[in-house]
């Protein structure tokens, strides 16, 4: 009898459990009750509405799980929702950006834009293609600049460097990784002051700005990247008398190509979009210029900064491209990811046979 007894005071596994469709049918419901009290009292308001409704989800949702299934699963399931909602305020940003860019831009998200440049156009027409190639031709060249220094610099810091010249450069790697971006600016045009006269500004002089933002990035990721490639690795190729600068050539820098290709193009992905320093280094024109090494030279970003702070009497056809030139910034940046993320999957070492 006793026994019987202990046998159902012990609560099965499957016993105690919310029905399914519980957590959408709360939150709806939450939401509505909120929205009918705050219409009721004080006046209707979506944002509020939504706020409230997600407090009121969440104590509801609390509650009817620790009297249903107990405490530790009314925790587990608090922590869930926060978490989810978490990463819905975190979506909420970019889907704003991305609609507002998407639905403004669009209109003048055509041909014209990406083949006319703005030579001798006042009000309507023209495009971005001077723009276009400026930002093509400044960060590859920031690229070519970056990477063989961020990728010796990563090398020499996971693999030979030790003691106070390692713990040094560390040190001001970090502090490039948060320097601001008019500061790199500033540098590249008083360097290229400096190297070939006062007020000089070209592509190159903001590919320097960009590469100065860039090698922080590249040697912190490759670094990272390196660090983690098994030790095993490196000890049987030595195990075969192949030198150290082989073995990092040939076995480390191959396992780590994946994540150090996506570590590149993300860099690149993170500096495209700057603006202060190419408005000091490369400066403003409104003509096509395929010369990266004399005058001046606009980029994508700058060509929306001035197509949306310096209007002309119709504000509308500068708005539009201005909002075409973000749209296309953001198309570029998600290309990039893209190509990315695809590199990292193709090029990943196989971990079966």
């Amino acid at each position: 009898m006793s026994t019987t007894v202990a046998q159902k005071s012990i609560p099965s596994l499957t016993a105690g459990k919310l029905p399914r469709g519980t957590t959408p049918g709360v939150l709806v419901a939450s939401v509505v009750v909120t929205g009918a009290v705050t219409a009721l009292f004080g006046g209707f308001n979506l944002a509020g509405t939504v706020v409230g409704g997600i407090v009121v989800f969440l104590v509801a949702m609390y509650a009817a799980s620790w009297a249903v299934e107990g405490r530790r699963k009314a925790s587990d399931r608090l922590a869930t929702h926060l978490v989810f909602g978490a990463f819905a305020l975190a979506l909420i940003p970019l889907a704003s950006v991305t609609w507002e860019a998407v639905s403004n831009g669009v209109a003048r998200f055509d041909v014209q834009f990406f083949t006319y440049s703005m030579r001798n156009v006042v009000g309507a027409g023209g495009g971005a293609a001077h723009a276009l190639v400026g930002t093509l031709w400044v960060t590859g060249l920031a690229t070519l600049i970056s990477v063989p220094i961020g990728l010796m610099t990563a090398v020499y810091l996971s693999e030979y460097g030790r003691g106070t010249l390692a713990r040094s450069i560390t040190f001001f790697v970090d502090v490039m990784t948060g320097i601001p971006s008019i500061v790199a600016g500033l540098f590249a045009f008083a360097v290229m002051s400096i190297l070939v006269g006062p007020g000089t500004v070209s592509g190159l002089s903001g590919a320097i700005a960009l590469s100065v933002l860039m090698i922080p990035v590249v040697v912190r990721s490759t670094e990272e990247l390196l660090r983690i490639v098994p030790n095993e690795l490196r000890e049987a190729s030595y195990a075969l008398g192949v030198p150290k600068w082989r073995t990092i050539l040939r076995v480390v820098m191959p396992t780590a190509l994946s994540g150090i290709v996506a570590g590149v193009i993300l860099a690149i992905a993170r500096v495209i979009g700057e603006t202060a320093p190419l408005m000091i280094a490369a400066g403003f024109t409104q003509s096509m210029n395929a010369n990266p090494l004399s005058n001046a030279m606009m980029t994508m970003p700058v060509f929306v900064y001035d197509s949306y702070a310096h209007p002309g009497v119709d504000v509308l056809p500068y708005t539009e491209r201005s909002w075409a030139g973000a749209l296309a910034l953001i198309a570029i940046v998600m290309i990039l990811n893209l190509v990315g993320r695809f590199i990292a999957a193709r090029f990943a070492p196989r971990t079966g046979r």
